[in-house]
C-alpha cells in the first residue's frame, strides 16, 4: 500500500470518527460503523491505529491541531487584542444561538467520558487544552502591553480562567439546551477584561 493512500485512509478514518464521536461520543463509536461509513474493510483499522484508543489520541491530536490553527488565523487580525478577543466569544455564544447547539467541539463532547478511561487521551485533550490557553495568553499579553484591559492577575492565569468559564459554559449550555450559561460567561469575560 503506497503512503499516499495510506494516509489518505487513515485520514478518512480519523474525520469520520470525529464525526461520530460528536454524535455518539468515544464509547458510543463502534469501530465496525466507523469502517463501514469509511468503506474500509473489516480487520484493516488495526493496519492504521494498535487499538481504539490510540485512534482516539490520533483523533483528539487532529482536532486540536485543527482548533489552533483556526484560533491563530482568528488572533492574528489588526483588530486590536481585547475586541479580538471578545468578538471570538462573541462570536460563539451567537453561533449556539442559531444553530442550538455547540457545533463541532469534541472537547466539549468528550472530555469528562474519556479521562477517567484512558490516560493517554486525557494528555491529548490536556495539551491540547495548553495550546488553545497559549493562544489566549499571548493575546492577553499584547492586550495589556498595549494598555487595552486591566487584568486583576497573570495572562496566563487569566487564559486558563477564560478556558475553564467558556468551557463549563459550554457544559452547561448542552445540558439546558439553551444558551444562558454561555450568555452569562460572556458578560462574565466583559467583567473579567476591563479596559484600561
Amino acid at each position: 500500500m503506497s503512503k499516499s493512500i495510506r494516509h489518505d485512509t487513515r485520514e478518512q478514518l480519523l474525520a469520520i470518527g470525529e464525526q461520530l464521536c460528536l454524535q455518539r461520543g468515544f464509547t458510543g463509536m463502534g469501530l465496525n460503523e466507523l469502517l463501514s461509513q469509511a468503506s474500509v474493510p473489516k480487520g484493516s483499522f488495526y493496519h492504521y491505529f494498535r487499538s481504539k484508543e490510540a485512534f482516539g489520541v490520533a483523533m483528539l491530536e487532529r482536532y486540536f491541531s485543527a482548533v489552533r490553527r483556526s484560533m491563530l488565523i482568528w488572533f492574528d487580525s489588526p483588530v486590536p487584542p481585547r475586541q479580538r478577543l471578545l468578538d471570538y466569544y462573541r462570536q460563539a455564544e451567537q453561533r449556539f444561538h442559531e444553530t442550538g447547539h455547540i457545533e463541532n467541539c469534541l472537547a466539549v463532547k468528550i472530555s469528562a467520558e474519556v479521562c477517567d478511561l484512558s490516560e493517554e487521551m486525557r494528555v491529548a485533550l490536556e495539551q491540547g487544552a495548553a495550546a488553545q490557553i497559549a493562544i489566549l495568553t499571548m493575546t492577553l499579553r499584547t492586550a495589556v502591553l498595549q494598555g487595552e484591559v486591566r487584568l486583576f492577575c497573570p495572562p496566563e492565569a487569566m487564559a486558563q480562567t477564560l478556558y475553564s468559564l467558556w468551557l463549563g459554559a459550554s457544559l452547561q449550555s448542552k445540558i439546558g439546551r439553551d444558551g444562558s450559561a454561555l450568555t452569562h460567561a460572556f458578560q462574565a469575560i466583559l467583567q473579567l477584561l476591563p479596559e484600561s
